[in-house]
């Protein structure tokens, strides 16, 4: 009994022999088929629509300062906490956790003069380093 990928050596022979670019209307058919549903499957997996959806926090971070416990209980209204950027240095750009850029603070303006970072790097990770 013949199994469904049975070759007949004689007319497999002759067939390639006679002309190898040869196929019949139901292979070619098949082959088709497995290609649409191959490129169908692609598209699927490569719509990002979704995931570029997702909402991300992004925050600035201006700088930071350590102080001792007593030091932070005297603070009050006016106090004015000295940070470790200076003036004109940038900024760092955090999303989820990770710096991904640095930029410099502008004022946008618009409705009520915000404050805004105009991106002047990108930071990049090494390609699978995960705390880059």
């Amino acid at each position: 009994m013949k199994q469904p990928f049975d070759i007949d050596p004689v007319s497999a022979a002759t067939a390639t022999a006679s002309d190898p670019l040869k196929a019949d209307g139901a292979s070619f058919g098949k082959l088709a088929d497995l290609a649409a549903r191959a490129a169908e499957e692609t598209s699927r997996l490569t719509n990002l629509e979704p995931i570029l959806r997702i909402p991300v926090t992004v925050q600035v971070l201006l700088g930071s300062a350590t102080m001792p416990v007593a030091d932070l209980m005297k603070l009050g209204r006016g106090a004015v906490i000295p940070l470790d950027h200076r003036v004109g240095e940038p900024v760092e750009v955090v999303v989820n956790g990770r710096i991904v850029a640095r930029g410099a603070v502008v004022v946008v303006e618009d409705e009520n003069s915000r404050f805004g970072v105009s991106l002047t790097e990108i930071v990049g990770g090494a390609a699978g380093d995960p705390d880059a």
